[in-house]
């Protein structure tokens, strides 16, 4: 059945990070969040009275409402597939917050899945459609360092223990500092560079147990089940070559870093997991950059959401798609089974970087009203992207 005018929303999964989620959600004048749910109907309760959301409780509560079209997946990553399917199965579009899933089997039933019932399956993060990484995007696709050569991209701190009440998961199968840093990186530099071709690898870990540094459980030590770090060389389908490591083990935190130099000059992109930040621009003169400045984001987490919304009334292709989801999802099990087994993987998804908006995009106005929303001019060209 085609809808129109604003589009129902609900939220499964009330932890940290729903408060970005949900504070920014229920201001876009497009979405109409319905109902928080999560397996502690409390904690559900108080997030939804804490943004005036009206409806609270279970996940089968929430799938129970006709009017809600898109549900955004914020739970732990071992639960993203399993919450991903009954939310497909029910008929609704899915929003799933990074990594895509937990493996490449599991990954490619929740996409396909998706196609078969002609549902969308997006995927987090959606940082790369900020002002700050769509300007890098802009200026390297109109040609401001030529053709894209080779690319950087690192992440060092010394793990969320420190500040996380309850870190246990970071430090489990589905995160470690590859599967939850590295989708902001490896998007952005997919964006930039178009697909991964092949991967080779290296990992440590630096010790065998953490201890939960705030919160009431402080004190409390737990095992870590994955590596601590990655370093990865990165082959692209267009010739193009990466490095890009990702740590939890660095003794203090290093800025972000994220560089792609082509053949008539350089750049360096704003933090990744932001949604603002200066673009860094070498041409002429390599000593100096020029800087370029994106504009406030005045939003953040959940523009993605609002994007896919509004593709869905156009009838066009989200930008945060499953495709480009599971294409980095690839890339990371990749760098994981190519620092397991001490040789190159091959990368057999591939994806077309998604357009950038229009310069005027704006997630916090009012664009889908009660008749049938025409296509925006920001909207993509109606051709999916490709995958295995």
């Amino acid at each position: 059945m085609n809808r129109s005018g604003r589009v129902g929303v609900g939220v499964v999964g009330a932890g940290n990070i729903s408060e970005q989620y949900l504070g920014n959600l229920t201001r876009f004048p497009d979405l109409d969040v319905r109902f928080v749910a999560d397996l502690d109907p409390v904690r559900a309760r108080a997030q939804a009275g804490r943004f005036g959301v009206p409806g609270a409780g279970s996940l089968d509560e929430l799938l129970a409402d006709p009017a809600i079209e898109i549900v955004v997946n914020l739970t732990v990553p071992a639960a993203h597939v399993e919450v991903g399917l009954r939310v497909l199965e029910s008929g609704r579009h899915l929003f799933g917050e990074k990594p895509f899933a937990l493996d490449l089997v599991a990954g490619r039933r929740l996409l396909d899945r998706a196609k078969d019932l002609g549902l969308r399956a997006a995927s987090a993060p959606d940082t790369f459609l900020g002002p700050g990484l769509q300007t890098s995007q802009r200026l390297v696709d109109d040609g401001a360092i030529g053709r894209p050569l080779t690319a950087l991209a690192q992440f060092q701190a010394s793990g969320p223990e420190s500040w996380h009440p309850n870190p246990e998961f970071f430090f489990a199968p589905g995160a470690g500092p590859l599967f939850d840093m590295g989708p902001y990186y490896l998007t952005a530099l997919v964006q930039l560079m178009g697909p991964v071709s092949r991967v080779s690898a290296a990992a440590s870990t630096s010790r065998p147990t953490r201890v939960i540094g705030s919160g009431p459980r402080a004190g409390v030590e737990f095992p870590v089940r994955v590596p601590t770090y990655h370093a990865a060389l990165l082959e692209f389908r267009d010739g193009g070559v990466g490095q890009v490591a990702f740590s939890f083990q660095a003794p203090r935190w290093h800025p972000p870093v994220v560089e792609v130099a082509g053949t008539a000059g350089a750049i360096a992109l704003p933090d990744p997991n932001g949604f603002a930040g200066t673009t860094l621009l070498w041409t002429d003169d390599p000593r100096t950059p020029a800087e370029v400045e994106p504009g406030i984001a005045e939003h953040t987490r959940g523009i993605g959401v609002v994007e896919l919304a509004r593709a869905i009334r156009a009838g066009v292709p989200e930008r945060a798609s499953g495709d480009l989801g599971f294409h980095v999802l690839e890339v990371m099990a990749g760098i994981a089974s190519a620092a397991a087994s001490h040789g190159p993987v091959a990368i057999v998804s591939t994806v077309e970087p998604a357009p950038v908006l229009s310069p005027g995009w704006d997630p916090g106005a009012a664009t889908l009203t009660t008749r049938a929303a025409p296509p925006r001019a920001e909207a993509m060209p109606n051709q999916p992207a490709t995958g295995v």
